[in-house]
């Protein structure tokens, strides 16, 4: 299954040319209904259902701050991301594991663009926001997948207490 979604993620990369390319372009998520799959770290939160806020800050020195969260099983946490540099950066929650293969996509296809209910692409000096709900308790993963970012060490950790 894994093999097919990279599969088709490189082919809209190689076939989408600019239309799937990291740019000036905003990022904003679009206005349908978000798609709610169950991945390892949790399930795309509902807004009406969030515990608290946490507010992730991104710089050109290629850092999140704070660079570890921790939440309880079952929160929905609503993150804000700011992005206080001068470049494009994202904040993409996963696993090691899938973050790891993610950026090496992004390494062969830095105009690659990817939105799922787990990421958000932030302008210079501009806000995102990621609702997320962790429904399973273990470490997670976050990072900037941008090429070269994530290489840089623009990433974090989140702990899920059961």
């Amino acid at each position: 299954m894994k093999q097919i979604a990279i599969a088709t993620l490189l082919s809209f990369a190689v076939l989408g040319g600019s239309a799937w390319a990291h740019g000036k372009e905003s990022h904003g998520k679009p206005a349908g209904p978000v798609k709610k799959e169950q991945k390892a770290w949790g399930i795309a939160g509902d807004a009406k259902k969030v515990s608290r806020t946490v507010t992730l800050k991104m710089t050109d020195n290629m850092r999140f701050t704070p660079d570890r969260v921790e939440v309880k099983r079952g929160e929905t946490i609503r993150f804000v991301v700011q992005n206080d540099g001068k470049v494009l950066h994202e904040l993409v929650i996963g696993t090691k594991q899938e973050l790891d293969e993610h950026a090496a996509l992004m390494l062969k296809f830095p105009n690659m663009e990817h939105d799922e209910p787990y990421m958000a692409h932030v302008d210079p000096g501009k806000k995102g926001e990621i609702v997320w709900t962790f429904n399973r308790a273990g470490e997670f993963d976050f990072a900037c997948l941008i090429a070269g970012h994530y290489q840089a060490g623009m990433v974090g950790k989140i702990k899920v207490t059961p």
